[in-house]
């Protein structure tokens, strides 16, 4: 487990802050006061399992309205009693005592305070507010965010201190005389295969049974386990227990899912030993994906080649069966699109997001997740994903993308049909070359067009980069007008724009391409990936028109600068030259619309340092900013 680096100064965190924005270790507060949500991330961090713990930055606030991650530096009034305040609530709130790290320092003159938190010891957790029950009164760290915990995340924390969990459970209305023969055997034969010297293979099926944890003594008789009913039991007996325990198999014509009273998806519902019902999940989706075929030189007979590899298929399913939540009664679904394969699966991804391929594995499930390794159903433990992920590129398709939705429960995977960067797919993105498209970025241009959505956690599994890389390469593609942002922080997205989807023209013209000679000094000789784009070449090239030196600010400012002074002078001083509509400020200065209006423009105009250029109409449609000077000059002409 490693630890938050404790050593980091403030102005290191805050260049982190602002390039990755909040993440899973590091929150940005106020710190007017000490607040319930501080001492819910101070909870999330104690909880979260491996992190390390994380850092509370009290005293820096987002800015709310910049379009993209930014922060300020507020400080702190009263230092000494803020950190008195923290430390005696933790100590005193939950029902363990949580040990912070509060160091003040300094940022751009102000005070700031650092609380570290470390992780709590396994024996300890969960912690959780005094005042409240669990699970309501634990909190897990997820991303950026603090999650009330469920009846699983407790689950996980009790599984440090012990090896009891749901699938060990016994059903104490089960006895042996529910195991289906037919479903034994074929473990026994699986194990063979993998291992024909396993000693278990020697032992009677009782022992063998209460060996994997399928049986166990309950009300003084022998009886199934969760794990035992799901792996061996009879029919019969899945459906008395688990009536939605199923997979199925839905063919949706189209691309989206839209309900259609005259007109029934076709479905096949399936239900069986796990063993069994893998096989004929795989069957199915096998049976009906598209085909192409190959003859190898030298053969006689084709050979049929399956859209997405096999192996594939079999590892996503098996993935399902083995970490789905089988506390829920909700079936896992298989949804084939015509472009796309969708596997949802009942309970989100215990292992966080970021760490998705990663090796390692965090299972519900230990039993039937350890009878499926050893029968070679399953990859070895934490490499199903990475494996899905090398099968798919090196069958030259776009990787899958995976998404964990704590709030609905469940977990999807999605499997786009086509290759990547084919004949179709070079000619579509043609359409953009004067904007040097990267592979990363048509990826997501790609996978956007054909699922209808992206956000950063999906770029990132289709890309193999980082958040910040991640995050300036969906930012660039919203600047071209090819994505369009909603949401904001954690829970932003993009969506495709008429642009895109090809209702809007092209880019593709040379004349548009941007010419770099033209732009000012701190942008000429920049690669085209890094130039700022802009809706038209006008407005690209409108910083040349300003005197040197508030060119020279203008490089000097960056899109993240905290000084608002700095930034107040600027605007008064590129508004001295001549009246710019607010899109135009915005797209000198790297800011939103909505931001610069609110923040700046609009309490500059109030207190008389900024003029409207048409004072009557503030709504007209080419309204401007100018120095009350340029108004003046107006009237004069």
């Amino acid at each position: 487990m490693s630890t938050f680096d404790r050593q980091i100064t403030a102005a290191e965190l805050f260049d982190r802050l602002v390039n990755l924005d909040e993440s899973e270790h590091i929150e940005a507060k106020r710190g007017s006061e000490i607040g319930t949500s501080v001492m819910e991330t101070v909870c999330a961090f104690a909880n979260e399992p491996g992190l390390g713990g994380g850092c509370i930055f009290l005293g820096v606030v987002r800015e709310e309205f910049a379009l993209f991650p930014s922060y300020e530096v507020c400080g702190i009034e009263q230092p000494d009693k803020l950190s008195s305040d923290l430390a005696s609530r933790c100590r005193g709130d939950f029902n363990v005592p949580v040990r912070v790290d509060i160091r003040p320092d300094k940022l751009d003159g102000k005070t700031v305070l650092m609380a570290f938190v470390p992780e709590a010891n396994a024996s300890d957790k969960p912690v959780y507010f005094k005042n409240q029950s669990l699970p309501r009164g634990a909190f897990r760290r997820i991303g950026p965010t603090d999650q009330r915990c469920t009846e699983d995340d407790l689950q996980v924390f009790f599984d440090g201190r012990s090896n009891e969990t749901y699938d060990h459970s016994a059903i104490a209305e089960t006895s042996m005389e529910d195991i289906d023969p037919d479903a034994l055997a074929d473990y026994r034969r699986a194990r063979a295969e993998a291992s024909p010297d396993a000693e278990e293979l020697r032992w009677s099926d009782t022992d063998l049974l209460q060996a994997l944890g399928c049986t166990r003594s309950s009300q003084g008789k022998m009886a199934l386990t969760v794990a035992g009913a799901l792996l061996f039991g009879k029919p019969m007996v899945l459906r008395r227990l688990f009536p939605m325990m199923r997979v199925d198999y839905i063919r949706v014509p189209g691309r989206d899912w839209i309900p259609d009273p005259d007109k029934r998806f076709d479905s096949i519902e399936m239900r069986d030993p796990l063993f069994r019902l893998i096989r004929r999940a795989t069957a199915a989706v096998l049976d009906d994906l598209p085909k192409s075929f190959s003859l190898p030189e030298g053969q006689l007979q084709r050979q049929d080649v399956y859209r997405i590899p096999q192996r594939v298929i079999r590892e996503a399913i098996v993935n399902a069966v083995m970490h789905r939540n089988y506390r829920v009664q909700s079936p896992i679904q298989i949804i084939r699109y015509s472009n796309r394969l969708e596997i949802i699966n009942p309970g989100f991804s215990l292992k966080s997001p970021e760490h998705l391929g990663e090796p390692g594995s965090q299972t519900r499930n230990p039993r039937i997740a350890a009878v499926l390794h050893e029968t070679r159903f399953a990859e070895t433990k934490g490499s199903g994903i990475r494996v899905m992920r090398d099968m798919m590129e090196r069958a030259g398709l776009t990787p899958p993308a995976f998404e964990s939705d704590r709030a609905q429960d469940k977990f999807t995977g999605r499997y786009l049909f086509h290759h990547f960067l084919g004949p179709d797919d070079v000619a579509w993105l043609s359409r953009f070359k004067a904007l040097a498209l990267s592979d990363e970025e048509a990826r997501a241009l790609i996978w956007v067009r054909e699922v209808g959505a992206i956000d950063n956690a999906t770029f990132r599994e289709l890309a193999r980069v980082d958040a910040l890389t991640a995050s300036q390469k969906l930012r660039r593609l919203r600047t071209a007008e090819l994505l369009q942002q909603k949401g904001k922080g954690s829970a932003t997205y993009y969506l495709p724009t008429p642009l895109l989807l090809g209702s809007g023209g092209g880019v593709d013209d040379e004349d548009e391409a941007p010419d770099t000679r033209a732009l000012p000094p701190d942008l000429q000789g920049l690669p085209p990936d890094l130039l700022p784009l802009a809706p038209n070449l006008d407005q690209q090239l409108s910083r040349a028109e300003l005197p040197p030196a508030i060119q020279i600010q203008l490089a000097e400012l960056g899109q993240r600068s905290r000084d608002r002074d700095r930034l107040r002078s600027l605007l008064l001083a590129i508004c001295r030259e001549r009246f710019y509509r607010v899109d135009e400020l915005a797209h000198l200065i790297t800011r939103s619309q909505e931001y610069l209006r609110k923040e700046y423009l609009s309490p500059m105009i109030a207190d008389g340092r900024l003029v409207y250029r048409y004072p009557k109409d503030p709504n007209h449609p080419q309204q401007a900013y100018g120095a009350p000077e340029l108004l003046a000059e107006d009237r004069q002409a």
